[in-house]
């Protein structure tokens, strides 16, 4: 057999695809509880010595090798908040977000028990506060909306020539769209609140 393509169908037989050139791949708990009032989201805000500081998010982090979105959703969300993975039952995984800064965020559903919310202690380190949202605030209330362009840099000395495009090709632009909502003192915003707006 011709080793290049041995090689190759060894390398993609089994492959799990990911993003292309992602440098690294995050996981969320998109955690709801039930109220009196009926279903909330929990949040928290980032401590301020992290960065991004202050910025309300879910629960998550950094996928380790080899973990599943899950597995690094429920660690992470041990880790900062405390709430035993066994006491959070999985409804399922929504859309995740592609980054322009090349990494995914993939969310994972879950609601959090009673025992759970009981032992919860958030992580000093990571955490500098936790609060939840009806559900009913974000159906009742429509965000804002902001957009901002991504648009290309070419270096000067691009070879338009040897690649054989002009130099005014046209390259493509982008936009990402920013959705807002103010809670209270919190506001929730960014890759959080499109989150939000995909459980609506």
């Amino acid at each position: 057999m011709n080793n290049a393509l041995h090689a190759l169908r060894r390398r993609f037989q089994h492959h799990e695809p990911v993003l292309l050139d992602a440098r690294h791949s995050y996981a969320v708990l998109c955690p709801l509880i039930e109220q009196p009032d009926g279903l909330h989201l929990l949040f928290e805000v980032r401590a301020k010595a992290l960065r991004q500081g202050g910025e309300v998010c879910f629960p998550g982090g950094r996928m380790e090798t080899g973990e599943t979105p899950t597995q690094a959703a429920l660690r992470e969300t041990e880790e900062e908040l405390g709430i035993p993975p066994s006491t959070i039952e999985l409804l399922g995984t929504p859309d995740f977000i592609c980054s322009q800064r090349n990494f995914l965020l993939r969310p994972i559903l879950g609601l959090v028990a009673p025992a759970g919310l009981a032992a919860m202690t958030p992580s000093p380190a990571e955490v500098a506060e936790v609060f939840t949202v009806p559900l009913q605030f974000f159906r009742d209330t429509e965000p804002e909306v902001w957009h901002y362009e991504l648009v290309p840099h070419v270096p000067a000395d691009f070879p338009y020539e040897s690649v054989g495009i002009p130099t005014d090709y046209p390259w493509n632009h982008g936009s990402v769209e920013l959705p807002i909502w103010h809670y209270g003192s919190h506001t929730i915003w960014g890759m959080t609140a499109r989150l939000v707006r995909q459980l609506l």
